[in-house]
């Protein structure tokens, strides 16, 4: 495919370019273009022979480039998560294993190539195609996968040979799901300062980035504590029912009122008592998955509310089952020491939209444990007549259901003339680009 093609070299020379020119050497690009689009009239002889001058001293420093070498070791420490929209801290420590002395150093890292495949770049462009685009255009604008901004060299200190230094980078992560670093550049300006010479030094590494997440308001889901058959069992053996049966190691989320004090100071950690039956809350946070590419921007958004669900059910005294259904279906439990928030937060980095199953999937996995719930959360990515029949089992088991309902700008007028027969108690409109807005209103409905 010559677009495909083409739209290789355009992105190649738009990624190398910035990198191997220094700040001074763009500078002297740009002005070479301008020398060569005057200097074309062999009149403007001022301008031929800037051309002539500014393209010598760029040959002179590209040329130099080859001649830079070293031997490098660099060791990358990454934190084990990163989060969307909040900056990514790490430290490189960089070891000159040579026996001469490097100065002007800086380091430059490269990511695995977020650009599209063939069959990927094809399928952008045939929806590019649908929305508008004439077919005559030979490259459509189908960018990179932008996965982090903020990829700017970062200065290195002078090594000596044998020495080492430690420097801290930050990236931005725009993306969720895996952030894949591939090699770190060890790069040197020439004595002009216009070309970088690298070294290139292999270092694949990888670091997982949660969905983003918006802040909710203090509130109650609604819902009453029920019993759960087995449940010292199903829930890490936590519960309320008075029924004693042993001691056990305190766990994370573990209530203060179940501490046994005496424990405590017989053994010098913390002890706390377990009972056989349970009654606690239990809510269902039911993901939608199903939907095309053309909704992903709302899918993203629905990624980062049910990420803020998961989050926030952390600080409360209730158990969280995250359903969704992606190649398998999927049910996370979090809360009071049954599992962290981040084991939800970790399957929902790598969730992706899956158009290829019928809706009946998810709603076979949700009716399988709505006998063990007390209430759920559904974020969906349309209403229709699939979506709107899940609600009514559910509400004719007794549950109260919560409907957030998540839009893409274009289409939020169309979902906002959704007649009143059609909507539950709980249903909210949230329209992407104003979810934390939106989300507030719950702190209203819920206090």
């Amino acid at each position: 495919m010559f677009s495909y093609r083409l739209y290789r070299i355009i992105s190649w020379i738009r990624y190398t370019v910035p990198r191997r020119f220094t700040p001074a050497g763009m500078l002297v690009l740009g002005a070479l273009v301008a020398c060569g689009a005057v200097g074309a009239d062999m009149d403007q002889t001022v301008a031929f022979l800037g051309f002539a001058f500014l393209s010598s001293m760029l040959l002179v420093a590209m040329l130099w480039s080859p001649f830079f070498r070293g031997r490098f070791l660099v060791r990358r420490m990454l934190p084990r998560f990163g989060s969307v929209g909040q900056p990514l801290a790490y430290h490189l420590v960089v070891r000159n294993s040579s026996n001469r002395p490097r100065q002007q150093l800086e380091i430059i890292y490269e990511l695995v190539d977020p650009r599209p495949n063939k069959a990927e770049f094809a399928r952008a462009r045939r929806q590019l195609i649908r929305e508008g685009f004439k077919k005559l255009r030979l490259i459509p604008t189908v960018p990179p996968q932008t996965i982090v901004s903020g990829l700017k060299p970062v200065p290195l200190t002078a090594l000596r040979a044998g020495g080492e230094a430690t420097v801290r980078a930050e990236v931005l992560p725009l993306r969720r799901g895996a952030l894949r670093f591939a090699v770190v550049n060890i790069a040197r300006p020439d004595p002009l300062g216009l070309f970088r010479g690298f070294v290139r030094v292999p270092l694949e590494q990888s670091v997982l980035i949660l969905p983003r997440r918006y802040p909710l308001p203090n509130f109650t889901l609604p819902g009453s504590r029920t019993y759960q058959r087995g449940g010292v069992a199903l829930a890490s053996a936590i519960g309320e029912s008075d029924e004693f049966v042993s001691l056990r190691d305190y766990r994370p989320g573990d209530p203060l009122r179940h501490v046994h004090w005496k424990s405590w100071a017989r053994h010098g950690r913390p002890i706390v008592k377990e009972f056989q039956d349970e009654y606690f809350v239990r809510h269902a946070l039911i993901l939608d998955t199903f939907a095309g590419e053309d909704r992903k921007v709302a899918f993203e958004e629905a990624v980062s509310v049910a990420a803020s669900f998961a989050c926030t059910v952390g600080t409360q005294e209730t158990l969280l089952d995250l359903l969704f259904v992606g190649p398998q279906a999927v049910c996370v439990t979090t809360g009071r020491g049954v599992g962290q928030a981040e084991q939800a937060l970790e399957a929902l980095a790598a969730v992706e939209l899956n158009a290829a199953r019928p809706f009946t999937a998810l709603e076979e996995l949700v009716m399988r444990y709505a006998g063990a719930v007390c209430g759920c959360v559904c974020v969906f990515l349309t209403w229709d007549t699939a979506r709107r029949e899940l609600v009514r089992k559910l509400e004719a088991r007794g549950l109260p259901v919560v409907v957030l309902l998540i839009t893409d700008p274009a289409d939020g007028k169309r979902a906002k003339t959704v007649p009143a027969a059609e909507r539950t108690e709980h249903f909210h409109i949230l329209e992407a680009g104003r979810i934390g807005e939106g989300l507030q209103i719950l702190g209203k409905e819920f206090p």
